[in-house]
């Protein structure tokens, strides 16, 4: 199963924000999509940072509220692994428990194309064991 597997089912839809963007902004936007993560996009849809609840914890945690009223360009993780919708899940999930991030941009030929979520991971799995269960229980009752 890859990653397009899950594009597929869920959509590409992507919530990103420009760079300059204020914090408080960028937290609203979280709360008011029900989200967890904004991908930092420049031109032509390339991925040049991720904003996190996380990474706002942290800043308003070692700046304090003033940290709101900056750009997020300023808090962005930078160093943003992607992954492309030909990776498997396998490869995914060990990506995103090495790196322990829940939030993993897809790219094509360095656009954003969609983004996939450790929740969108374990729901595929848990979808691809009950597939198998059910294709054992289905040969263990013909055999």
């Amino acid at each position: 199963m890859t990653v397009k597997t899950i594009l597929d089912r869920k959509g590409s839809d992507v919530a990103t924000i420009d760079p300059a963007t204020s914090v408080a902004t960028a937290t609203k936007t979280l709360g008011e999509r029900g989200i967890g993560a904004l991908v930092v996009t420049g031109t032509e849809s390339r991925v040049i940072g991720i904003v996190s609840e996380r990474d706002i914890v942290r800043a308003l945690g070692t700046r304090g509220g003033e940290v709101l009223e900056t750009p997020v360009s300023e808090i962005m993780t930078r160093k943003v692994a992607t992954c492309t919708q030909h990776d498997t899940i396998d490869e995914l999930m060990q990506q995103m428990t090495e790196g322990k991030f829940r939030h993993v941009p897809v790219v094509e030929h360095d656009r954003l194309i969609g983004i996939v979520s450790i929740g969108d991971v374990v729901k595929s799995r848990l979808e691809q064991m009950e597939q198998e269960s059910d294709a054992l229980r289905d040969y263990i009752r013909t055999a």
